[in-house]
This record gives C-alpha cells, structure tokens and sequence, in this order.
C-alpha cells in the first residue's frame, strides 16, 4: 500500500527572497553609515547635522529591519547577529590594517598611501640591506632562545604552584605576577641595575668583563616572560581533571609516565599559548631590549624606532 505523499512548501524557495531583502537592508544600512560618517566629518559645515541625522536614522532602521528577515529567514536571534556582526568587527578593525600594509608593501611609489603601480623594489632593497638582515637574525635569536627557556621555566613553575604547597608559596605566587603588573620601563631599569651590579661582582671576583649583548637581552625576556607562560599555563592546568593522573597512578605508572603520557598531552594546548604570547612579546619588545642590548645586538624593534 503505497502512502500518499504531500507537496511541502520549499523553505529554500520561501527564504531566497527573504535572505535577499536582508542583503539590500544591509547595503542601506551601510550607505546610512557612510552618509553619517560624511556628516560627522563635515559637522562645521551646513547641512552636517541633517546628514548625520538621516544617515543614522537610515542606519539604525536597516540593521534593525535586516536583522529580522535573516532571523525569520535562518532562525538566528538578534543577539546572535549582533554578537558575530561584533566578531566580524573586532577581527576586521585587527586585521584589515595588516591586510592593506602587505598590499602597499608591493607598491612601487614611496608614500605608502598612493598606489604608483606592483612592484618588488622594497623586498630586493630590504634583501640587500645588511644591517635590517643582521637585526632580523639577532631578532629571531632571542625570540626562539626566550621562548623555550621561558616555556619550560613557566611550565614547571605552573605545576609547582598549582599541585604543591611549599614555604613562602602565597608571597611567592605574589611575585610571579609581578612582571605582569609592572611597567616596562620599571622592569627595564631594574634588570639594567641588575646586570651592572652582576658584572661589577664577576669583574672583582674573577677579572672577567662581561658586556650587555645578546646573552643580556635573551635574560630579560626570559624573566618576564615566565610570568605570561606560567599563568597559561596554570589556567590550563586548573580546569584539568586531577582524577586522570591518579588513574594512572592507579594502574601502576611511574611519576614521569603519568607526566608524559597523562599532564603534558592535557596541558599541550596551555604550553602552545604560553609559547605563542612568549614569542609575540619577545619578538615586539622595544623597551626592556633598549636598556639591556649592548653593541652588535640591534633587534629589528630598535632598528626600526631608530
């Protein structure tokens, strides 16, 4: 016995012409956002407020009307909308500038806001300058050296604090966030005065000289940069599930089997970020590298404010 079947309105049908009107809402919305921005620049001229007037008033009612044919047409709430149109927002204000400086980076003139036609003049000069080559070397040096020196230190301490309790823990815990907390240019005379009493003492004791360089430099970063690791790291390591560890505990392994094959695959994705917000600020550091760099350890952030 066959069962009759009923023809069912198409939603794809039924939400084409809908999905299209809250495209040309949205294209409203943009012109009432473009004509505003003209108002507001031109505010000292006539008709600048009734500019700003309309255009907001355009576009203040085109979201609102564009939002609701895509929540009838896919089901999406407003607040949803909103939260990915501030997605899309906050992701485009980071890397639209990025995005435009790579394009002008090809561009043959030298005012970077005039297109004077493609070239590679810029990447066959930097490619030839010597002292931008042996700035991206030294560069590169302290940021891959500071990055695991300040991964693993970070990672240990992360585990000390979180698993034991030890003598002088809470104040110690104080002193961790301390780098975070302090200004660059605090840190960076300290770690300077530091390493000019160091030497002054290794001069008296031993007569060796020992000058600020590259060695200095990847010292520094590694000091405040265990600071940012560690607590990445410890975050991970709170949301983990202890039980697993006491499993394998349970089934027989040793300290260091738990530890490899149970805490570092868990803690993976903390150590990566850690070690990624590492390898960001060492790369950027201007201020704390300015105090500590000696001749011959020119980083490209020096190079480039000099």
């Amino acid at each position: 016995m066959s069962i009759p079947s009923v023809a069912l309105p198409s939603q794809e049908r039924r939400s084409l012409p809908t999905v299209l009107v809250a495209v040309l809402a949205f294209a409203a919305a943009l012109v009432g956002a473009a004509v505003m921005f003209v108002g507001l620049v031109n505010l000292n001229k006539a008709g600048s407020y009734l500019l700003v007037v309309v255009g907001g008033l355009i576009f203040v009612s085109s979201a609102v009307w564009g939002a609701q044919k895509v929540r009838a047409a896919t089901g999406v709430s407003i607040g949803q909308q909103l939260l990915l149109a501030n997605t899309i927002l906050v992701f485009s204000f980071f890397y639209i500038p990025i995005i435009i400086l790579i394009i002008f980076s090809f561009n043959a003139g030298r005012v970077p806001t005039v297109w004077e036609g493609f070239s590679l003049r810029w990447y066959t000069e930097l490619a030839n300058d010597e002292a931008i080559l042996r700035a991206f070397r030294n560069t590169m040096i302290v940021t891959f050296a500071s990055t695991i020196i300040s991964t693993i230190i970070g990672t240990m301490v992360s585990i000390a604090m979180e698993r034991y309790n030890f003598r002088f823990k809470l104040p110690f815990d104080a002193i961790l966030y301390m780098p975070i907390i302090i200004p660059d240019i605090v840190i960076a005379l300290a770690t300077l005065l530091f390493f000019i009493i160091v030497f002054n003492m290794v001069k008296n004791l031993v007569g060796l000289t020992w000058g600020l360089g590259l060695p200095t430099i990847i010292i520094a970063h590694v000091a405040f940069n265990i600071s940012f690791v560690a607590t990445v790291v410890r975050a991970r390591l709170v949301d983990m599930d202890a039980n697993l560890e006491q499993a394998a505990q349970d089934l027989y392994a040793n300290d260091w089997q738990t530890f490899r094959r149970i805490t570092l695959p868990l803690l993976m994705p903390g150590i990566i970020s850690g070690a990624l917000l590492a390898f960001t600020l060492s790369l950027d550091d201007f201020v704390i590298t300015f105090f500590v760099s000696g001749p011959g350890s020119t980083t490209l952030p020096l190079l480039v404010y000099s």
